[in-house]
């Protein structure tokens, strides 16, 4: 279906059930606030379905909270959600929580986006072929001004939300956004920041529970007189994607159930479990490996190569273990802890066995001189054995379906 077409039936469907609610969150935008919320109710005036906008102050201290209240008391279409802490993202929670519309837009108040996308943005979510719908600065179509240093930290942090959180949209900070109200009813729970990464996260968990994301080229203007700071918002945002990274990995983020209780589950949202905690495990294996290498190095002079073996052996399993239990497997509190440790040193006696008997091979065959080979004879051996205990650690330690073993 094209545009025109969606647009068409979106209007439609509008005319009988739909209204949008666009929200503009504000923090000591006195200077810019009335004019563009005026230029937002002049274009939503044009469009044929019921709309408002919503005033999201968050904490100013200049006139901002005035000129919103004298803007809801002359026009019927304005509403104020007044918060008393700052945060782009507590704004729309706050504002997007308590309405009552169809869908939910969020627009910045400097306006950069020309509002002419505002019908192809809302369209495919009021016709429900998607569920949340983004402006892209990035797309081929769109047309872009702005500073070579704001396009450069936009297009890197794009291309590390591609590489490293697999994300499939293009621009996941332009400020032109709507979602359906039933899906935000279930996302924004699962959304934990309350600032600039905000819609970073809200996208990435949207994508990985299988919700549908529709991009709209946009044409966009930088506001020179912007007070975002720039480089402070971009490693609040490279923290943010090393939390949620790491959430995600844990599964600590149902995104399976997100997508199975709005119909859109898929292979890629239902399938995390296994692969997550893979990769998880074998970040706690590549550490225990090191620490195994460096203590046996450590003790080999005073208790020779089997002594110090089954010393460093002991020391990281008992390690790997805790770690895995609290990391990979996300089990918490004492509960169970002890008898985990002894199931893991039931492993790790067969562990022992097999670096062990790794080792005598190699001193049959190469005798006992070459420390070198025989660090590199044990890493292998403890390769193996670490896919065994990943295995063990599944099916019998941490049991998936949290039932004793027996």
């Amino acid at each position: 279906m094209s545009a025109g077409q969606l647009a068409t039936a979106a209007t439609t469907t509008i005319r009988r059930t739909g209204t949008i609610d666009v929200v503009v969150p504000v923090h000591n935008e006195e200077r810019a606030l009335v004019a563009s919320v005026l230029t937002v109710l002049d274009h939503l005036a044009t469009l044929p379905f019921p709309s408002r906008v919503t005033i999201a102050d968050n904490a100013s201290t200049d006139r901002t909270a005035e000129l919103a209240d004298t803007l809801a008391a002359q026009h019927a279409s304005v509403r104020v959600v007044r918060l008393g802490e700052k945060g782009r993202g507590r704004a729309l929670k706050a504002a997007w929580s308590t309405s009552d519309a169809d869908v939910l837009v969020y627009m910045d108040v400097d306006l950069s986006t020309d509002l002419n996308a505002l019908l192809p943005l809302v369209a495919p979510l009021l016709t429900g072929h998607s569920d949340l719908a983004i402006g892209s600065r990035l797309a081929r179509s769109a047309r872009t001004t702005r500073g070579p240093r704001r396009e450069i930290i936009s297009r890197g942090y794009n291309y590390l939300l591609r590489g490293t959180m697999r994300a499939r949209f293009s621009d996941a900070q332009c400020g032109f956004k709507a979602i359906r109200r039933d899906v935000a009813e279930r996302l924004l729970p699962l959304v934990h920041d309350d600032a600039w990464f905000f819609d970073t996260e809200l996208l990435v968990v949207a994508e990985r529970a299988g919700l549908r994301i529709h991009e709209v080229p946009v044409d966009w203007v930088d506001d020179p007189d912007s007070s975002v700071d720039v480089v402070r918002t971009a490693l609040d945002d490279l923290r943010g994607m090393a939390r949620l990274g790491l959430a995600l990995v844990r599964g600590q983020v149902p995104v399976a159930r997100l997508g199975e209780e709005l119909g859109r589950a898929t292979r890629r949202s239902a399938g995390g479990g296994v692969s997550a905690q893979l990769v998880v495990f074998a970040l706690v294996g590549v550490l225990s490996t090191v620490a195994y290498a460096a203590l046996f190095l450590l003790l080999r002079s005073a208790l020779g190569a089997q002594g110090a073996n089954v010393a460093a052996l002991l020391v990281t399993a008992v390690a790997n273990t805790a770690a895995n239990r609290r990391f990979t497997f996300g089990v918490r509190g004492r509960d169970g802890a002890a008898v985990h440790h002894l199931q893991g040193l039931a492993v790790l006696a067969g562990g022992v066995l097999a670096t062990s008997g790794a080792l005598w091979t190699l001193h049959h065959l190469a005798g006992t001189e070459h420390r070198a080979l025989e660090v590199a004879v044990l890493t292998a051996a403890n390769l193996a054995v670490t896919v065994a205990r990943f295995v063990l650690m599944r099916t019998w330690i941490f049991r998936p379906d949290g039932r004793p073993p027996g």
